[in-house]
């Protein structure tokens, strides 16, 4: 799973926050080795707008968020239609968690996820013996693998680190925890 939120180059404007305008995310059949779905969620800020700086980073613009689902919309889908609060999930990094929990306390929204999450850039600077924290991209190159897509795009981001999470599992590394990713 990856998210994207609004962002502002040199700082937040007064009066905005940071929410997410896209879920990003990959469904992953470890026993298959294989990513089998891909999901991207438009989400329509309500206490923000989306930026010049974050059209330029995601390529997402004010009128394509316009056109997403609610932030409480968007965490019933995640729950009914793609089984959130029942799989293991996974981000790259802890942003995209304390997003979720961020945000759904502000807006008393109930949190879509279960409570197995598993911090796959964590994983994988432990599985290769690193001193910091790579990027996704980053990450990707020390494999020899390709980015697909574009970066900084929840969807395509979602499924360049379930591709990560493959390639912690063909190593070996993958926590036992970590069973389904979604």
């Amino acid at each position: 799973m990856d998210v994207e939120a609004t962002c502002w180059a040199g700082g937040q404007p007064r009066g905005e926050v940071s929410e997410i305008i896209e879920i990003g995310l990959t469904v992953v059949d470890l026993a298959a080795g294989e990513r089998v779905a891909r999901h991207g969620i438009l989400v329509r800020p309500a206490r923000s707008t989306v930026s010049e700086f974050c059209t330029e980073l995601t390529g997402l613009t004010q009128q394509e968020v316009d056109q997403g689902v609610t932030f409480a919309e968007a965490c019933r889908l995640l729950a009914a239609e793609h089984h959130a609060g029942a799989r293991p999930w996974v981000s790259w990094g802890d942003y995209d968690r304390h997003q979720f929990t961020r945000q759904c306390q502000a807006t008393r929204t109930p949190y879509p996820f279960g409570r197995h999450h598993t911090n796959a850039k964590a994983v994988f600077t432990g599985a290769y013996g690193l001193r910091k924290r790579p990027g996704m991209a980053q990450a990707l190159g020390i494999v020899g693998q390709r980015l697909e897509g574009r970066h900084h795009r929840g969807e395509d981001d979602a499924w360049n680190i379930a591709a990560l999470v493959l390639h912690l599992c063909e190593r070996g590394v993958w926590p036992a925890t970590a069973e389904h990713p979604a």
